[in-house]
């Protein structure tokens, strides 16, 4: 039996209009129907959900996440003999096991809060694969996860050893890729350069660890299978060597140049021609709005947290400008990311990027779900999409911050519960604050 949301605001996402409307989709979670005036129910039977006079927006696309951690300050610290046993403990079935329920748990949270699909950036033990394989098997509720199992690193680069397989070459590269496609992941994640959380210097966050043959190896491995690959970068030559390379979204980024601009729009290597950007701007932000006391980010992490923000912003700034592809993730998992937030990262974009609220309602729908390679089903609210769905009392168009108070989720035509999340008080006091 087909089903009818009546009684909604749907956003216009051409020109900002709200207009009353009634969507049916069928028991596949298809849209079958956008009706301005409600059916006559005497012609067929509908199951009936009332949107209450709600404004309706696509489910949310979260295009840089990770499901491991909580967002509470960094949760496992210490030195390399207790990182070793607390990584072995987590090697065992046991501990495989604890670190699937938490992910299966955040990612949960994330469709409680209004993101309907996840872009996993890197996991443990490929547990992202198996959570993602228990949700398309309907075994498990949760948004549509593409995910990248482990990062590909050079030795002891960024993420290794316990979240990165290591290679120091071309060819070794080339194994890593091939590993982590036989375990069924969705894209390729590098790092191409060191980054904040794990560095202990100042500047070695952006500084190059990959080189251009390893990533040309690396995207031309996962392209011939037509795995997309992700780039972790946060310098400026990072981001040169990157797009020389090929990658297909570069993550978190840094300040261009000309040769940089020309790249992204047109990048022959890559798989599709080009290159997006995904920044990720309120993992970073504590280091420049908070002062040290108050976040008790330890300094060389947060000097490299300011640089990292200023890059991302000045890069960011150019994108929009130069017309460049860009997308949203928030680095959910890290320290100050939590999982029922993701309505921060597009109010900072707003506040701090000048972006309008509309334009940042359709980069993290709409142009998220191009960048990723699912717009065909996902992204806008249109017939022969996917009923994926999310409502809320406020117009998010006038303030963005309405995207905190979610009503209703509707994921693949299903209501979804909304469960009372915990929330982490010291930490949303202190983004309170930015």
């Amino acid at each position: 039996m087909n089903t009818i949301i009546k009684n909604i605001r749907l956003i216009d996402f051409s020109n900002g209009e709200i207009k009353r409307a009634h969507i049916i989709f069928n028991s596949m979670g298809i849209i079958e129907e956008i009706l301005m005036d409600y059916p006559d129910n005497s012609e067929r039977e509908l199951n009936v959900i009332d949107g209450k006079g709600n404004y309706i927006l696509p489910g949310l696309i979260n295009a840089h996440a990770h499901l491991f951690g909580s967002g509470k300050s960094l949760e496992v610290t210490g030195s390399p003999n207790i990182l070793n046993v607390i990584y072995r403990l987590a090697d065992t079935h046991f501990g495989r096991k604890i670190i699937l329920n938490r992910m299966k748990k955040n990612a949960q949270i994330e469709l409680m809060s209004g993101v309907t699909i996840i872009r996993s950036v890197g996991e443990f033990f490929y547990q992202d694969v198996r959570l993602r394989d228990k949700i398309d098997s309907n075994k498990v509720i949760g948004p549509t996860l593409l995910v990248s199992g482990y990062f590909l690193s050079v030795t002891d680069g960024h993420g290794a050893p316990y979240l990165a397989l290591e290679s120091d070459s071309p060819w070794e590269a080339r194994r890593n890729v091939r590993k982590n496609v036989k375990q069924g992941i969705d894209w390729i994640k590098i790092c191409v350069t060191g980054g904040v959380t794990d560095a202990r210097r100042i500047g070695e966050a952006g500084a190059l660890q990959f080189t251009e043959e390893e990533i040309s190896a690396i995207c031309d491995e996962a392209h011939k299978n037509g795995t997309m690959v992700a780039a972790h970068v946060e310098s400026t030559e990072g981001v040169r060597i990157a797009l020389k390379g090929g990658v297909d979204t570069v993550e978190h980024g840094a300040r261009m140049d000309d040769e940089i601009i020309d790249l992204f729009k047109a990048n022959p290597k890559s798989l599709r021609g080009y290159t997006s950007l995904i920044p990720t701007f309120i993992v970073a932000a504590p280091s420049v709005y908070l002062n040290e006391k108050e976040t008790t980010i330890d300094f060389i992490t947060n000097e490299n947290g300011k640089y990292v923000y200023q890059e991302m912003l000045v890069g960011f700034k150019q994108a929009i400008k130069n017309n460049i592809k860009v997308g949203i993730g928030n680095d959910a998992s890290m320290s100050f990311v939590s999982h029922y937030d993701f309505w921060r990262e597009l109010d900072h974009i707003v506040k701090y990027g000048n972006v309008k609220t509309l334009d940042v309602l359709k980069l993290t729908t709409k142009e998220n779900a191009k960048i990723l390679g699912i717009d065909d089903k996902y992204g806008s609210i249109e017939v022969g999409k996917m009923a994926d769905f999310i409502m809320m009392k406020n117009n998010p168009i006038d303030d963005i911050t309405a995207l905190k108070d979610i009503d209703m989720v509707i994921k693949h035509g299903e209501l979804v519960e909304i469960k009372k999340v915990k929330r982490i008080k010291h930490v949303d006091s202190l983004l309170d604050k930015i």
